[in-house]
């Protein structure tokens, strides 16, 4: 190209760059943020698989801080007993992969499973609890609750409360019509909270026996009982406790060192020890696994008392976070019995609430010394194979109702793909209408059918070419026959379209055949022309 052909090209156009940045408003250039933040939190709230998703990760949490918390709070009693330091970490989890599949299997089964169960799971636990007072049982602390089956050791009150919570929640559903009458509300349901708090009480375990109180209270609550009953039981329960506190020397002891501050003997030194412990955590704690009350200075330090030496390795915003966990999984459980319908379901709930929560609860103010000290562990969180699995396993319960509320089985089905989580499904109200597509699904629709077409109308035009060359390739002879000429020259093949051909001999030109199927697709050999 010369220089004068480059001048009288025409320039390209270049639009000027503009250096101010556009926006959709000055005041609010990313639009209603917090009301897409609002709405999207409100919807997430409504939706009917919260409750689901929400026990997988509290109990997933909780779990793991269990373990972590086991691990660093057992290795210096482990090492003082010629074991390996991880040692506790090994037992605690071999109990949690035994209740991980318990867990799996109790959120799969249906409501109406436990409901039919309730009669055999309750017997299960009276005859468990039982084996406590023959040659299998053995006691610790002063209380007889445990029994050892071979290498094995086992706490059967705990089975019975995951059983009493779901048999008098049978009870109450088969009875609700009948509960205002005194005859229907004593019988059976009376006679068994008694034998089953007389079993672990014979056994002098006074913590156990709380947790089941409060466990019996909260399904009563819910199931509608008169309040005028809670009255009753009340002073019967106070009175019996009282009764237990003066008969013990061991119990009267922590209930003055806790009333008036007073040490009688060594009855204050482990709550005075659990207190050193939250007091030198502070705000951030002394760092995980630097502890220096669990060197023997703390008993049970990775059982009753974890919680202190989570306070002191991880400080104040530690226990708050477990605390906050455990406020967490109260509220989801107050929002399944409001959500849920079901009379059996809402009362089962109830109770499982109470015994977790309450038991944490009543965990944690010992170890702050808001209550006297009770031999009650923390959920998740404590040592101890019975306790862990019984947990895992009403987790498990929970999980099975949260399944099964209205709308939660849709909504924990949805494909990722299809929406972006399945916990943001809402049901649509009966008789709704279906709701318009997008313009962009819209426009994708027609793009996917739009190839469709096009790879359906290129096979057919393959497939068609492939028959014509067929045919053709069939209608001539695999070589042509040339025509000799004076000079011995080899003539050119015919053409395969119509048949027709020129020979062509030394220089001579080749012309194409004049015939209308000359251009479709064709193979031709050519000849030499004469050497």
């Amino acid at each position: 190209m010369t220089a004068e052909q480059t001048r009288r090209r025409p320039q390209r156009y270049r639009p000027e760059r503009s250096t101010t940045v556009l926006r959709t408003s000055d005041e609010n250039p990313l639009g209603d943020v917090g009301g897409r933040v609002r709405e999207g939190i409100a919807t997430w709230l409504r939706s009917p698989a919260l409750d689901f998703y929400a026990l997988l990760v509290i109990g997933g949490l909780l779990l793991g801080i269990g373990l972590v918390m086991v691990l660093s709070s057992s290795m210096i009693i482990s090492l003082g007993r010629g074991e390996s330091p991880y040692a506790g970490l090994i037992s605690q989890g071999r109990f949690a992969l035994i209740g991980l599949p318990l867990l799996v299997l109790a959120a799969l089964l249906r409501p109406g499973f436990y409901r039919r169960m309730a009669w055999p799971l309750l017997l299960l636990g009276f005859a468990l609890q039982m084996l406590v007072f023959t040659p299998l049982g053995f006691g610790a602390g002063g209380n007889r609750n445990w029994i050892r089956i071979g290498s094995m050791t086992l706490q059967p009150s705990e089975l019975l409360k995951l059983a009493l919570a779901v048999w008098i929640a049978s009870i109450v559903a088969m009875k609700r019509p009948l509960m205002n009458q005194p005859k229907h509300l004593l019988f059976p349901i009376a006679p068994v909270i008694v034998i089953a708090l007389g079993l672990v009480l014979y056994g002098h375990d006074l913590g156990t026996a709380m947790v089941m109180c409060m466990l019996i209270a909260g399904s009563l609550w819910v199931a509608g009982v008169p309040r005028r009953w809670f009255a009753l039981a009340t002073a019967v329960g106070v009175a019996g406790v009282t009764g237990m506190v003066l008969t013990s020397a061991n119990r009267m002891a922590r209930i003055t060192t806790w009333l008036h501050g007073e040490c009688v003997g060594s009855s204050c030194y482990q709550a005075d020890h659990g207190l050193m412990a939250l007091a030198e955590g502070g705000w951030w704690g002394v760092g995980l696994g630097e502890s220096r009350q669990k060197w023997g200075l703390l008993p049970a330090a990775d059982n009753d008392y974890i919680f202190a030496v989570l306070g002191e390795e991880m400080g104040l915003f530690g226990t708050l976070g477990v605390l906050a966990l455990f406020a967490a999984l109260a509220l989801v459980l107050l929002r399944m019995i409001t959500r849920i319908d079901d009379l059996f379901v809402q009362v089962a709930v109830a109770g499982i609430s109470a015994w977790l929560l309450g038991q944490a609860f009543t965990n944690m103010m010992v170890v702050t010394g808001l209550l006297p000290v009770l031999g009650v562990p923390l959920p998740f969180i404590s040592a101890g194979g019975s306790a862990l699995v019984t947990s895992m396993t009403a987790l498990g319960v929970l999980l099975s109702f949260a399944r099964h509320e209205p709308g939660a089985a849709d909504a924990i089905r949805a494909r990722v793909g299809r929406v972006r989580r399945g916990a943001t499904v809402v049901p649509a109200p009966a008789g709704a209408q279906a709701a318009p597509r997008s313009a962009r699904a819209r426009r994708r629709s027609a793009a996917k059918a739009a190839r469709a077409a096009s790879r359906s109308s290129a096979s057919g035009a393959s497939s068609r070419g492939r028959t014509t060359t067929a045919g053709t390739r069939g209608s001539s002879p695999r070589r042509g026959t040339g025509t000799r000429g004076g000079t011995g020259a080899r003539g050119s093949t015919a053409s395969r379209a119509g048949g027709g051909s020129r020979a062509r001999a030394g220089g001579g030109s080749r012309t194409p055949a004049a015939h209308p199927a000359s251009h479709a697709p064709s193979r031709t050999r050519r000849t030499r022309g004469t050497r």
